[in-house]
């Protein structure tokens, strides 16, 4: 939970320090590519980190990434322009891709199947009061001191963790010679970078008509056609085949994504509609938001016991039965509306999440051993952040189609009912995948039982 703190908190502290850092350093127009560089070297790093993981262990590659995401919050820190910022945010990047699915799998290895989910939570609770606590510190940091201590901040806590990983977290891995898939690797970065790349930039930096708008997504599409070809002939493929051909494991990563577009439209705009419609301040926002980090560690903490007497399937139905009713209410919420019901809504969704996301997860790794964990679980954080990637382009683009006439009340009101629509849309949309899912209890190893 401290380990995934670092980058969950990393998430929303930027955003509102970004326009003291763009006084202190300039390059208005580039400023964007601070979140589009972490998240790029992010998204195309995970399924290799959690194939790597499999071959040396856990405890190397989270200690890796820890070692890395510090080194790029020193630079952030340190930095002097804003293209110096952004490469420095893209090494806090590449030590996210390794921290994420780590972290994930180690709650896969050392936790039963019925445990899984009850901790699953908790750490998805650290999302949700990242959500709250980042852009305060953001802009007391800020305000008060200055922009770089929001990268500095990270130092102590990243310490900690590696303290409490190298005295609590052993595991026991047989050596065996390895054949590192490079060449798949390598595919596998640049297409996932150069999709994300043009999800995020289209119809921001290009429009999606033009030459740029669509020969980067293709682009990216034929590099990953090439890596599909190599999987084939590896003799250990960073993301193997079957991951796509496996009924549960396909589904579930399709759920996965859904998870991620989703997420990111509620966190994104629910905030701008509590600050820009019903006038509210950022505390208040966030903790309408936050509602949501009540409901999924509650829902999540008790899932476990669900799942083990109707299977994950039905009890990622329940889920939906609460998520999608939590998301058609967003439809309604207009200028009139109060802010205890956008909290309502999102607590509703939260507990919906916490039944679908965490269950959904933990029967795609019971589906495992030990050393296919590790790839099962970056697929699915790589398909989290793929659809939080496409969540971030459909979202801008829905929400820019209504503020063209200015940034008034009705305005973002009509902008945000845009994109709550095409949250309620994944929901629905994510009871036909949950619904594709094997049936039944999926655990193929008997240790995941436990004792």
């Amino acid at each position: 939970m401290i380990t995934i703190a670092l980058i969950a908190l990393e998430a929303t502290v930027l955003a509102t320090a970004v326009p003291t850092i763009v006084a202190d350093l300039g390059g208005y127009t580039q400023f964007p590519w601070l979140f589009s560089a972490y998240l790029l070297s992010q998204a195309a790093t995970v399924p290799i980190y959690g194939r790597l993981s499999d071959m040396v262990g856990r405890r190397p590659i989270i200690l890796v990434g820890i070692g890395l995401f510090l080194v790029g919050s020193i630079l952030c820190g340190l930095a002097w322009s804003m293209p110096a910022l952004i490469v420095a945010r893209a090494v806090q990047g590449l030590g996210a891709g390794a921290i994420q699915p780590a972290a994930m799998t180690i709650v896969g290895d050392i936790y039963t199947v019925a445990e899984r989910a009850k901790v699953q939570g908790y750490i998805a609770s650290v999302w949700g009061m990242s959500s709250v606590v980042g852009p305060l510190i953001g802009g007391l940091f800020t305000e008060y001191v200055s922009w770089r201590w929001i990268f500095f901040v990270n130092l102590p806590i990243g310490v900690l963790a590696v303290w409490m990983l190298r005295r609590h977290f052993h595991e026991a891995v047989t050596p065996r010679p390895h054949r590192v898939d490079y060449l798949g690797s390598a595919l596998l970065s640049i297409g996932s970078a150069v999709i994300v790349l043009g999800l995020l930039d289209g119809g921001v930096a290009w429009e999606w008509t033009s030459v740029w708008g669509v020969g980067v997504p293709v682009f990216g599409l034929l590099v990953l056609v090439g890596f599909v070809l190599t999987q084939r002939r590896a003799s250990e493929p960073v993301l193997p085949p079957w991951i796509l051909t496996r009924r549960l494991l396909a589904w579930g990563n399709l759920v996965q994504l859904g998870v991620g577009a989703l997420l990111i439209g509620l966190v994104s705009y629910v905030p701008t509609f509590v600050q820009g419609v019903l006038g509210h301040g950022p505390l208040v926002a966030g903790l309408a938001l936050g509602a949501m980090s009540i409901g999924w560690p509650l829902a999540a903490s008790n899932s476990g016991r669900l799942f083990l007497r109707i299977g994950f399937r039905n009890t990622s139905l329940i889920g939906l039965a609460a998520l999608v009713p939590g998301t058609l209410p967003l439809l309604a919420l207009g200028p009139d509306s109060h802010v205890w019901q956008v909290a309502l809504w999102c607590f509703l969704i939260g507990v919906g999440l916490g039944l679908v996301a965490s269950p959904t997860l933990v029967a795609m790794q019971s589906a495992v051993g030990w050393a296919d964990r590790g790839v099962v679980t970056g697929a699915a954080m790589f398909s989290r952040t793929l659809g939080s990637a496409i969540g971030v382009a459909v979202c801008g683009a829905l929400a820019n189609a209504s503020l063209v006439a200015g940034a008034s009340p009705a305005t973002i009101a009509s902008a945000t009912h845009d994109v709550f629509v095409a949250v309620a849309v994944v929901g629905i949309l994510m009871i036909g995948a949950v619904m594709a899912m094997p049936p039944g209890r999926h655990i193929d190893h008997p240790d995941d039982l436990g004792e």
